[in-house]
């Protein structure tokens, strides 16, 4: 027996077992798809992953609902706390809603491929690497897309500049109109506290070829997390200048604003 039938029959419960195959995710024979994704290695990923999801960051979701059950969907969310942590979350969740669950992909930065296993397995759990032609495939093939389009600038801000939304590039616009896809916006409010960085090594960052290296603690806390799904936004495939496709930018931008102040509104505080 392989180590992965091994660990797949001891951590995967049938519960989860039967939930996640009722996801369609065509596979070829050797149980992978065009992109590395592999079933087995999901569900035991999702396994290890249901404790942290549900006691130790004690997600909750709003409007998940408003992600289609089926066909093309862009899942737009801020991004934040240094390491991946909040597109695990949104993907956790959407897998596991009780109607019409869904394995969202996340769309990776250009350096995680580069570390050695990290890559491979990013991969064998749905990652793709941030790249157009990769997401345009993708939607075609009618996935679910979560893309974050702060990228770095978002996942290492500092502390001190917590919830306040970077610039988003116009590259998941672009693909939005041309391959017909719904925008599902996300506030994400929580992960900013997880590994909060009160700076960031740019020069030696620079010199190891890494988007950043923060000052920040050694541990990831406990922060209480909520998902904002809001309504779907979809643009017609106009022929716009740059500025124009800026403008419906902003509003995707404003949407997650909107969702990350309901966010804070709604919390007690960090941990509750």
């Amino acid at each position: 027996m392989s180590l992965k039938s091994f660990l797949k029959k001891t951590l995967v419960s049938k519960e989860l077992s039967d939930q996640l195959d009722k996801i369609e995710k065509p596979v070829g024979s050797l149980g992978y798809d065009p992109w590395g994704f592999n079933s087995d290695t999901n569900k035991i990923v999702l396994s290890l992953f249901s404790g942290i999801y549900n006691k130790y960051f004690r997600v909750e979701t709003s409007g998940i609902e408003n992600v289609p059950a089926t066909g093309p969907v862009l899942i737009i969310a801020n991004h934040s706390g240094q390491l991946p942590i909040d597109g695990t979350l949104i993907g956790y969740a959407v897998s596991s809603r009780e109607k019409s669950p869904r394995l969202p992909r996340a769309m990776i930065e250009r350096f995680f491929p580069t570390v050695p296993f990290l890559g491979n397995f990013l991969n064998q759990v749905g990652a793709v690497l941030g790249d157009p032609n990769n997401c345009a495939k993708m939607l075609d093939n009618g996935e679910a897309i979560v893309v974050f389009p702060e990228g770095v600038r978002g996942s290492g801000k500092l502390y001190r500049d917590r919830y306040q939304l970077k610039r988003f590039g116009n590259g998941f616009v672009h693909l939005a109109m041309k391959h017909n896809t719904p925008i599902v916006p996300v506030g994400v409010v929580g992960c900013e506290e997880t590994i909060p960085a009160f700076a960031n090594f740019s020069p030696l960052a620079k010199l190891l070829n890494v988007p950043y290296i923060p000052l920040a603690l050694p541990f990831i806390l406990p922060a209480k997390v909520r998902l904002n799904f809001g309504k779907p936004i979809s643009f017609s495939n106009d022929d716009l200048s740059e500025e124009q496709v800026t403008r419906r930018v902003e509003k995707v931008k404003s949407a997650i604003n909107d969702l990350i102040a309901k966010g804070l509104d709604d919390r007690q505080g960090i941990f509750e």
